[in-house]
């Protein structure tokens, strides 16, 4: 089961983000992006530790994003190691970001079905598993930084 997550503001006086709750967007509107975003940028943590930023092929499904790729590509092996993640939507306008730790889904199950019918909805491709999943600890999103900055916390 999903629940809401909470809605609030980030806590950054000097860009003039408004104190109040009026005019924060809907979680709503944030998984209406996710789910009709062609590529998710996804940032990773490797070695040294050095930041990693790659576009991706994502879908929104059940609460979480899932992704795949190659198993020895730069941000997989990133993230087996470091499951700390960013995804961040293509537009620096109306943005949606999401924080959070993957887990690795790669047993056939009702999930793995849905994730390949959304890939292949949204692609025209079956993309098989296994896949990343992140369910977010944390959200950002916005269309008119910085009036309508929202900022969810989810609880599990």
């Amino acid at each position: 089961m999903t629940h809401e997550p909470e809605a609030g503001r980030p806590h950054v006086p000097e860009y003039g983000i408004p104190e109040t709750l009026e005019g924060v967007l809907p979680w709503s509107d944030a998984v209406e992006r996710l789910e009709r975003a062609r590529n998710l940028w996804i940032v990773t943590v490797g070695p040294g530790p050095r930041p990693h930023a790659r576009p991706v092929w994502g879908v929104w499904v059940d609460g979480a994003v899932y992704f795949g790729g190659g198993p020895q590509t730069r941000w997989a092996r990133n993230l087996a190691a470091h499951p700390d993640v960013v995804v961040h939507l293509e537009s620096g306008d109306e943005v949606v970001i999401l924080e959070g730790r993957v887990g690795r889904v790669d047993e056939p199950d009702d999930v793995v079905a849905r994730v390949i019918d959304a890939y292949e909805a949204k692609y025209d491709f079956r993309h098989p598993a296994p896949f990343w999943e992140l369910r977010p600890d944390v959200a950002f999103a916005w269309t008119d930084f910085p009036r309508d900055t929202t900022r969810w916390r989810f609880t599990r």
